[in-house]
């Protein structure tokens, strides 16, 4: 990908990416971390060429195969839960999808895994990575309910897909002091945050969400 791609003219322009930031900040995202994330990775690689245009709107977009890109503002709302006054430091993605969301927490953390089910989004996913400069985000072909038990523990896992409950295998690849943030619900979810304590797991919830079911398997 080259210079001009990666930096966007038009509706897929830094000016452009910047008005995000700009409307991120009024939606009440704070972290400065967080922001320059958001405003440096270019959302519009992570997508089909016939939506690039819409890559800063704030909303959801389709991927194929059942699976969509989150909107900018729930991706820096979760990441600034799990961020807020700390590092995010060893990090597990389930749902790699485009590879979007994983830019980001590569920009924010040296050591980023990511696992993806459906194999043609995976291999998009390492493209556009590799293609943004964030080759150190690793990722692998997996069924998330599993976790990534070859690289546990980690300080922070961030799911891309709901269910009704935190996986208890994911629980137990999250590091003493670590916190774990996905949407739980069916019809109706919310962002829940689990921190391991000393004293065992605490679970705290935030903005109402909308995203796609985590499903067991491999595609």
């Amino acid at each position: 990908m080259n210079s001009a791609m990666l930096t966007g003219i038009g509706m897929t322009s830094a000016r452009t990416r910047a008005r995000m930031v700009e409307r991120l900040k009024e939606q009440g995202i704070s972290d400065q971390r967080v922001l320059h994330a958001m405003g440096i990775v270019p959302r519009h690689v992570f997508l089909e060429p016939a939506l690039a245009q819409r890559a800063y709107e704030d909303t959801a977009l389709p991927l194929g195969f059942g699976q969509t890109i989150s909107q900018p503002y729930v991706v820096a709302r979760m990441i600034e839960i799990l961020i807020a006054g700390r590092e995010l430091g060893k990090t597990l993605e389930i749902g790699a999808g485009c590879g979007y969301q994983a830019a980001i927490l590569g920009v924010l953390s040296k050591q980023v895994f990511a696992v993806e089910r459906i194999a043609p989004l995976l291999a998009r996913a390492r493209d556009n990575l590799r293609q943004a400069k964030l080759s150190h985000v690793r990722l692998k072909h997996a069924d998330g309910n599993h976790g990534l038990p070859e690289a546990a523990p980690f300080d922070t896992i961030i799911l891309a897909a709901a269910a009704s409950s935190v996986p208890q295998k994911l629980l137990g690849q999250l590091a003493p002091g670590g916190r774990l943030a996905m949407p739980v619900g069916g019809a109706e979810q919310v962002i829940s945050l689990i921190e391991r304590g000393e004293r065992g797991y605490m679970e705290s919830r935030f903005d109402a969400v909308r995203f796609v079911p985590l499903l067991p398997g491999v595609e």
